[in-house]
């Protein structure tokens, strides 16, 4: 495309000729059943009035623009003048033609091959079978998805794809895009302008893009941020644009036109939002996404029904823009679109039917319909040509001519595929193709003008081979900025992560407040250190799920070549950085200060700097798992299996003399380790220990007062370092003696390895992305069904005089605002009958889903006034569970199948009394209704758009509903024929007494018959019409033309409706509780079943972290040091609920839309799903908690105490109860008040640090501050966890120290050992290794396991009391 602001307006506008205006209507009376509008309806503003939209863009999420317009951009006025401007600047065109000849497609799955879902079994056989069958194993079997098809589309032309759901139309559309990467071949030959497919793939693929059909955005950034970033990484060199004209100055002026093209100038400045951020509508998104894509500027777009979620008027505008652009600057055009007008059918030039991936037609539109005609096929003039045309292919839909069968009527994909090819269209298009392909080959002359451009296209400093418009440091810069307006705009993970890190702080500063520089401050001084660093590297384990969740974003935009991958990578460090250095600088300076760290500025920024790079490198480290494979759960068990043996092999906890010779080469990759050194080696060298208290022996006790009060000639210092003759112990000889490191390597050696680590880990990031990106499998199955032939309506007119009657009355509805509030809805008046099928409709942003929420009680927020009526009485408590609601998101429980959902739904919402076989037989009834009998078996999350339409709505009707069926976009998104089938089961509902009022985007004219009666919402939730629509949509008609809009017989009413109000571009016209939680139970075990990769995950982080914490430990024996680390081992059990915790918080936070989602239908409460969850858990938490206890029990040599096995046997039932606290306490504690999973990760380390710290071992007991000890100690699950457990495996133990374990001392001149430290060892336990001795005494400080943990308040007799209130803690989350 050329770089001009010709170029940019591709980006922009639509035409703007439509009908005239009308007079005001009259008005008429409130509670009529027709016309009802309170005070006038507002059809005055004539086409051409001025339209001004809210200035600061500041709106409710729910947005209805002001009521002002701004001036009609008239997209092909300025095209056309900014084409005569480029053109006298020298800027070429672009033009690409398309041909492709025999082009096939083969995707996975062969004829009759099903792809069935894993379960646990499945992943346990897989894991240990995977590797072997990767090897030998064949590849999957092959389908086609496409058989050989050929075609030219010309620069300038517009081509309209269509078929049925599974006939091909994306996988068309992905192809001609260059966008093939998920497929398992293509064959034949496609060109591009004469250049062949892997050429353009290689050097110009930002020049062929493809726009998908879901929305895919940032929540958290603006619509003028998400468009700004995209125009920074799209905005051509200074010989692309004008000349003067800055790349400022371009971006700004397309974004204008963008946001004006597409009418969402208000929503300027609003979030873009998710279903957990608040943000713009639907529609609104839609439109963004659509911004995006024309900000690529490429001559070949593929637009996969574009049109969803947007109104009829709204989707016609954007095919008009289409049209303009691709007249005016030569675009090519590739567009499936669902439910096509009229109207957008004649704007394209060609129109290719397919049918089960054959081509069954390719040519003229306007004589598309004939073709099928001369076929066999019934003309059916009021049908529009894109339903009729998909309508033929469609054995459900298609009617023959009088006198003709199926027998003499080509039906099979074969047979219209042959009558094609025997076609004088095929022979045009073939001898067309030709000359065209003969054309590029010889002239050339668009395909040098388009590399010319290309390359004119590129900022300076930018390779001639280079596929990207800005170079990789503008790229970085671009993407630094997004990262960083996509942080610092979300506000509450951002607080949310200051704050805990400041409160984390706080309590670990309370904890080892103002430690002493003494033997006894020597051992908490390296644990305040120890805790620092771990709590900044544990912080980064969060960046596992996000990199999974941005994923999706970062394939979209790499494929519009917007960027190379590895940008991000680099930008997402630079944009981090702000924020970590900060937070962390926060953290560090509460906590070294407060804990009497050196007082010194170069030792505090000395650890600060230490801290922050090793919260770099294993951000670095996390990343780079995270980004090598997509699939999370994966990645978690790759970081289990590095992040236990870090901490363990840093150097601390397991000193490096103790370390198993085959593993301590895990010492020297760990860069925990460096940074641990490196920070003690800057806090110890700077201080002296003076040796006293407990680390004297031999020392006075209780009734000893025979020793001196210091360190005497008798005496000897334990701490490591100690001289003989001096208490006082240099901190680097302290260093050296405990943990064999020295200070002379702090900069030297174990920092600058940190760093090299970290940059390590930046290239890993930047290799995986660019030579090895893994964006997931496009997981898609076409299902090919049998659809029943259609059967009459009944008649519509039946007493349904049991049924109850619902109206609304002057309902108004006000949210707040920044600045104040807004009102959504003003005076909407209606009411619905039983048996009548009611349609609400309205531009995008009108307030139709909002209505629909309001009447539904589904509002939480915000001011409702108005009255809402049953058969007059206000609304009961109830109201709710005689109401079914099907949401326009369709979100479900994945991992169950199609009749799972239906029984799931039909057991809990009807009646108690009806028996559970009934419900089973009406659950078949709606399968049949909705046609869905091929897929009843079907795993949810495969299914396709359409067919989970489908199942959102069935789930609804399988609770009965006896007052209403809200729907809110039933057909959004749906092909025409599966969009009138599903309104056609609507309306067999209807006549079947049921009430229903549905929302409504694009209905086709036989649609919109389908409905009884119309309410009507213009712009700031006003009535314009409610009442009824009438036979072929003559009374709806005849009113609007009694006010000047008159509806042209051959235009679909709907669209024309919504011309006459303005919507678009173009101004006006004229109890039973426990029964659910089993049945929740119930569903959610067979979730968790099919869920391998879940559930193995689980299964690898307690078996892999228990493995090597015990092959670190092999066989412990009974000295002193041996007990140590049975503690040791012991306290790992207390980190699995925090690892536990970062793999159940995602699926928590994915199956609670589905609950936000039924207990908006009251189909259960928080409490049963919250228990479902749990109960459904118990069974795998069993399963892994006994493979932890298997692999830490044995391997290590537990049981050696008095307890023995019976004692082992204990232990399984403390760890089985802490996995279940674990799993409660991140799905029904933690995370249902939490927003998102970013958030929910970041409480972790906070829980998991502060819950070990104060359970009495990290800070003995005796030195813990009392404030501490009197409530969060007592209070702490933890304490019970090692209270139980360390009494448990220590009672009755003896120890025998190893020789170099004794402190060695020399008693006074003429006594022996026992007589000189007799009275010690009385008085603290242990024992003298050779009593009767004159010199070298040898003191054990243990003789029994008891010595060690009585001190510490625990006791052998409350191990049962302490174990079960773990499990009451487990309850009460």
């Amino acid at each position: 495309m050329s770089e001009t602001p010709a170029d940019a307006a591709t980006l922009v506008g639509g035409d703007q000729t439509r009908p005239q205006s009308m007079a005001s209507p009259e008005p008429s009376r409130p509670g009529s059943s027709h016309h009802v509008d309170k005070e006038n309806i507002r059809l005055h503003r004539m086409m051409h009035h001025p339209i001004h939209h809210d200035p600061a863009g500041q709106r409710d999420p729910e947005k209805q623009p002001a009521e002002d317009f701004e001036e009609p951009f008239n997209l092909k006025e300025y095209l056309q003048s900014a084409n005569d401007k480029s053109a006298a600047a020298g800027i070429k065109h672009k033009n690409v033609g398309v041909t492709w000849e025999n082009l096939t497609v083969s995707g996975p799955g062969g004829a009759g091959h099903k792809f069935y879902i894993g379960t646990v079994p499945d992943a346990l056989v897989s894991f240990v079978w995977a590797p072997i069958m990767w090897i030998w194993a064949a590849g999957p079997p092959q389908r086609t998805i496409l058989y050989p098809s050929s075609g030219v589309l010309k620069p300038g032309e517009m081509c309209l794809v269509l078929g049925c759901p599974g006939a091909g139309c994306t996988s068309f559309l992905k192809t001609v895009a260059n966008e093939r990467s998920n497929f398992v071949a293509v064959e034949g030959e496609t060109l591009y302008a004469g250049i062949s497919a892997e050429e353009m793939a290689k050097y110009y693929s930002g020049e062929l893009v493809y726009n998908q059909e879901g929305d895919i955005h940032i929540a958290t950034l603006s619509v003028a941020q998400t468009l700004n970033f995209a125009l920074s990484t799209k905005t051509p060199g200074s010989k692309g644009r004008l000349p003067g004209q800055s790349t400022g100055d371009f971006q700004e002026e397309v974004l204008d036109m963008l946001l004006r093209m597409l009418n969402i100038s208000h929503t300027k400045n609003t979030l873009v939002g998710d279903e957990f951020v608040r943000g713009v509508s639907g529609g609104e998104r839609k439109r963004v996404s659509i911004a995006e894509m024309m900000t690529t500027r490429a001559r070949v777009q593929a637009w996969d029904n574009s049109t969803r979620g947007l109104d009829a008027s709204t989707a016609l505008d954007f095919v008009k823009s289409l049209r303009v652009m691709t007249d005016v600057l030569g675009q090519t055009t590739f567009v499936t679109l669902y439910q096509a007008g009229e109207s957008i059918y004649r704007l394209f030039d060609k129109v290719m039917v397919l049918d089960e991936g054959r081509q069954v037609y390719f040519g003229p539109p306007e004589d598309a319909r004939e073709y099928f005609e001369s076929l066999g096929f019934k003309p059916l003039p009021r049908q529009t040509s894109a339903d009729y045309l998909t309508g033929c292919t469609d054995p459900n839909e298609r009617q023959f001519a009088s006198g003709r069968t199926e027998d003499d009527v080509p039906c099979t994909p074969l047979a219209l595929e042959a009558a094609y090819r025997a076609s004088k269209y095929y022979h045009d298009g073939e001898v067309e193709r030709e000359k065209f392909k003969i054309k590029m080959q010889t002239e050339k002359a668009d395909q040098e003008a388009f590399r010319l451009a290309v390359q004119d296209d590129k900022r300076k400093g930018v390779s001639s081979k280079s596929r990207y418009v800005v170079g990789y440091f503008g790229q970085v810069k671009a993407l630094t900025i997004r990262q960083f307006q996509q942080r610092i705009q979300d506000r509450f993970q951002l607080y949310t992560s200051f704050g805990l890190a400041i409160v984390l702080a706080f309590i670990l500063g309370g904890a080892f407040f103002d430690q002493p520089t003494s033997s006894n401050g020597a051992f908490t001084r390296g644990s305040v250190i120890f805790l620092a660093l771990i709590t900044t590297c544990l912080d980064s384990f969060g960046e596992l799920p996000a990199m999974a969740m941005g994923r999706p974003i970062l394939k979209k935009q790499t494929t519009f070549a917007m960027y190379r991958a590895s940008a991000l990578a680099v930008a997402n460090t630079l944009a981090d950085i702000p924020f970590n250095a900060v937070r962390i600088l926060i953290f560090n300076l509460i906590l070294y200060f407060m804990s009497g760290l050196n007082a010194n500025a170069g030792a505090f920024f000395a650890f600060h700097v230490i801290n922050w790079f090793a919260y770099l490198t294993m951000q670095g480290f996390f990343r780079t798992l995270g980004q090598f494979w997509s699939n999370m759960d994966l990645s978690i068990r790759v970081a289990t299996i590095f992040l236990p043996n870090f901490i363990q092999y840093s150097g601390y906890t397991l000193p490096v003399v103790s370390m198993k010779r085959w593993l301590f080469w895990i010492y020297y990759i760990d860069p925990i380790s460096y940074a641990w050194q490196s920070l003690m080696e800057n806090e110890f060298s700077r201080i002296e220990l003076t040796c006293d208290g407990s680390y004297v022996i031999p020392r006075n006790g209780p009734g000893v007062d025979k020793y001196p009060t210091g360190l005497g000639p008798n005496q000897v210092c334990t701490l490591f370092g100690a001289k003989p003759g001096t208490d006082i112990i240099d901190g680097a000889d302290y260093l050296a003696g405990g943990y064999g490191i020295y200070t002379s390597d702090l900069w030297r050696r174990n920092f600058a390895i940190l760093v090299g680590m970290m940059i390590f880990f930046q290239i890993t990031q930047i290799i995986i992305l660019d030579y090895f990106p893994d964006f997931g499998f496009d997981f898609s199955i076409n299902y090919l069904r049998e659809r029943k032939q259609t059967q009459q309506r009944k008649e519509r007119e039946k007493n349904f005089d049991h049924k109850k009657s619902f109206t609304w009355e002057a309902v108004n509805y006000t949210v707040p605002v920044p600045g104040g509030t807004r009102r959504l809805l003003e005076d909407v008046y209606g009411f619905v009958r039983p048996g009548t099928l009611t349609a609400l409709m309205g531009a995008s942003g009108a307030g139709k889903t909002t209505c629909l929420d309001v009447l539904a009680q589904r509002k939480n927020i915000g001011v409702i006034a108005g009255d809402m009526l049953v058969d007059g009485h206000p609304l009961s408590s109830d109201f709710a569970r005689g109401t079914a609601y099907a949401e326009q998101m369709d979100v479900h429980e994945g991992r169950v199948t199609v009749r799972e959902s239906l029984q799931f739904s039909a057991r809990l919402r009807q009646p108690a009394e009806v028996p559970e076989a009934e419900k089973d037989a009406y659950v078949e009834e709606i399968i049949e209704l909705l046609e869905l009998q091929d897929l009843t078996e079907a795993i949810v999350f495969t299914l396709s758009v359409e067919a989970r339409k489908r199942l959102t709505i069935g789930v609804e009707l399988a609770s009965k509903p006896d007052l209403l069926l809200f729907l809110d976009e039933p057909t959004s998104g749906l092909d025409a024929q599966s969009a009138w089938n599903l309104v056609r089961f609507l309306r067999k509902l209807a006549d079947q007494g049921q009430a229903i009022v549905c929302t409504i985007h694009q209905p086709s004219s036989l649609l919109f018959e389908s409905f009884d009666r119309l309410l009507l919402l213009e712009q700031g939730g006003k009535t314009v019409y409610f009442g009824d629509i009438g036979s072929d949509s003559k009374i709806v008609r005849e009113y609007f033309g009694r006010h000047g809009a008159v509806c042209p017989s051959d235009i679909n009413p709907a669209e024309y409706m919504l011309d006459a109000i303005g919507a678009g571009l173009t101004p006006r016209i004229g109890d039973r509780d426990w029964n659910d939680i089993w049945t929740v139970f119930i569903r959610n075990n067979l979730a968790l079943w099919r869920s391998k990769d879940y559930i193995f995950t689980r299964l690898f982080i307690c078996g892999g972290i228990s493995l090597w914490v015990s092959l670190s430990l092999l066989q412990l024996g009974n000295s002193t040091r041996d007990l140590q680390f049975r503690v040791f081992a012991i306290f790992w059990v207390g980190v699995l609920p925090a690892i536990l915790m970062f793999q159940i918080e995602p699926m928590f936070i994915i199956n609670r839309r589905t609950f936000i989602r039924e207990s908006s239908s009251r189909i259960y409460s928080p409490v049963v799903f919250a228990l479902g969850q749990l109960l459904s858990e118990l069974p795998y938490s069993l399963l892994v908690g006994l493979v932890y206890w298997v692999l830490m029990v044995y391997p290590i040599g537990f049981g050696q105490g008095a307890a023995g096995l019976n004692g082992t046997g204990f232990q399984l039932l403390i760890v089985v109860f802490m996995i279940m606290f674990g799993v409660s306490l991140g799905s029904a504690r933690l995370v249902p008040s939490l927003p998102s999973i970013q958030v929910a990760v970041l409480f972790n380390p906070t829980l998991g640090l502060t819950l070990s710290t104060f359970s009495g071992v990290a800070i003995p007991y005796p030195t813990m501050i009392s404030f501490w000890r009197s409530w969060l100690y007592e209070l702490n699950p933890y304490t019970r966890l090692l209270a139980a457990s360390v009494s448990t495996e220590l009672h009755g133990l003896t120890i025998r120290c190893n020789p170099d374990e004794f402190a060695v001392f020399n008693p006074p001149s003429g006594q022996t050992c026992s007589q000189w430290a007799g009275e010690f060892v009385g008085a603290f336990g242990g024992y003298i290794n050779n009593p009767n001795a004159t010199s070298s005494c040898e003191y054990c400080q243990y003789s029994v396991g008891d010595e060690f943990y009585e001190p510490l308040n625990i006791s052998f007799d409350n191990r049962w009391r302490d174990v079960f209130i773990i499990l009451a803690f487990a309850i009460f989350n």
